[in-house]
C-alpha cells in the first residue's frame, strides 16, 4: 500500500476510497463507463483480442482508444464525443512529472558456479568473475539488467518465455578464452610435475616471446610419446644449445631414435579419464613420517 501511495503522489494523482457494491449489480457510472465502451465490456477491447507481446497489446490499445471508443459519445455530453471532451478538460489536469515514477521490479539473485542468473523462470548470462556472488536485478517491463552494487555488468531484453537461457556473445567469448588459458596452466603444471628441467626451457621461452600455451602443450605430447627419460635429454640438449622451442626438442629426440634405430612413437590420445589414472606422482621426503613416530612415541612414555 505504501508503493501505491508513493506512485500516486509521484503522478500528483489523489486516491478516493469507493463503496463497495454487489458485483452483479453495479453502479450507474460503472454501467456509463462500459456504454461508452469500457476495455473490459463484451464489446471492448479485449473481447476476442489476440496480441503477441505487450508492446502489441499497448500498441492495440492505443489504437482502439484513438479510433473506437475515443469515437463514441461522451456521457455526460452526447454533443461531444470522448476525445473532443478529453481534449476540452485536458488543459484543467496536472501534468505529469518530469521524472517518471521507478516501476522497476528490483531482486537480489545468487550467482552459482554457472555464469548465469536467474529471473522470472529463465536464465541470463553474466561474465564468468562474478560467479559465487549475489548480485541485484532490475528489470522493466522491456529490458533485464544485472548489477554488481552500483556497477552494471550486464543488460538483457525481458522474456516472458519459460525454461530459456539467454547470452551474450561477449559473455561466452571471455568465458572461452579463459577456459583455454586454464588448459594451458593445467598443460604447464603437469609439465613442471613430470619434468622439473622444463621451467628453464619455458622461461627462457618467455623472454623470447614464445606462447607459453602451445609451447607447454607441445612439450607435453612429445613427454607422452618419448618418455621422462629421453625427454629430459633432449631438453638439457636445447637449453645447452641456447634453442628454447619445442622443435629443438623434437629434433634432439628425433636423432637419439636413429641412432638407437628405434621405432617411431605414435601418440594415443586417450579421454581425460583415462589419462588422470597416470598421472605423475612427485614422491616427497618421508622423514616427517619418522618425526610423526617418535612423538607417538614420547606420548606412549
Amino acid at each position: 500500500m505504501s508503493s501505491f501511495a508513493s506512485t500516486l503522489n509521484c503522478c500528483h494523482s489523489v486516491r478516493i476510497t469507493a463503496s463497495s457494491h454487489d458485483p452483479w449489480h453495479p453502479p450507474a457510472a460503472t454501467r456509463r463507463a462500459c456504454r461508452a465502451g469500457h476495455p473490459l465490456h463484451p464489446g471492448g477491447l479485449f473481447a476476442g483480442r489476440q496480441f503477441d507481446s505487450l508492446e502489441d497489446l499497448n500498441t492495440q490499445a492505443r489504437l482502439w482508444c484513438e479510433q473506437v471508443a475515443g469515437q463514441r459519445r461522451c456521457p455526460e455530453d452526447t454533443t461531444l464525443t470522448v476525445t473532443q471532451a478529453w481534449m476540452q478538460e485536458r488543459s484543467h489536469l496536472l501534468t505529469l512529472p518530469e521524472n517518471p515514477y521507478n516501476t522497476e521490479e528490483v531482486l537480489a539473485v545468487h550467482v552459482g558456479k554457472t555464469p548465469y542468473v536467474r529471473f522470472d523462470l529463465n536464465d541470463y548470462s553474466v561474465p564468468h568473475t562474478h560467479v559465487q556472488r549475489t548480485l541485484s536485478v532490475r528489470a522493466s517491463a522491456a529490458e533485464v539488467r544485472i548489477l554488481d552494487d552500483q556497477a552494471v555488468i550486464a543488460t538483457h531484453p525481458r522474456h516472458y518465455g519459460r525454461g530459456q537461457q539467454f547470452e551474450q556473445a561477449a559473455h561466452v567469448a571471455d568465458l572461452i578464452r579463459h577456459k583455454r588459458a586454464a588448459r594451458h596452466h593445467r598443460a604447464s603444471d603437469q609439465l613442471l610435475k613430470a619434468l622439473p628441467e622444463c621451467a628453464t626451457l619455458l622461461t627462457r621461452a618467455a623472454e623470447r616471446g614464445e606462447p607459453l600455451g602451445r609451447t607447454a602443450s607441445t612439450l607435453m605430447d612429445l613427454l607422452q610419446r618419448y618418455g621422462i627419460h629421453e625427454m629430459r635429454h633432449a631438453v638439457q640438449e636445447a637449453i645447452a644449445r641456447d634453442v628454447p622451442h619445442p622443435n629443438a626438442v623434437r629434433l634432439a629426440l628425433e636423432r637419439a631414435r636413429h641412432a638407437q634405430q628405434a621405432p617411431l612413437p605414435i601418440g594415443v590420445t586417450l579421454p581425460e579419464h583415462i589419462k588422470q589414472r597416470d598421472r605423475i606422482v612427485v614422491p616427497h621426503a618421508l622423514a616427517g613420517y619418522n618425526n610423526l613416530l617418535g612423538e607417538s612415541h614420547d606420548d606412549q612414555h
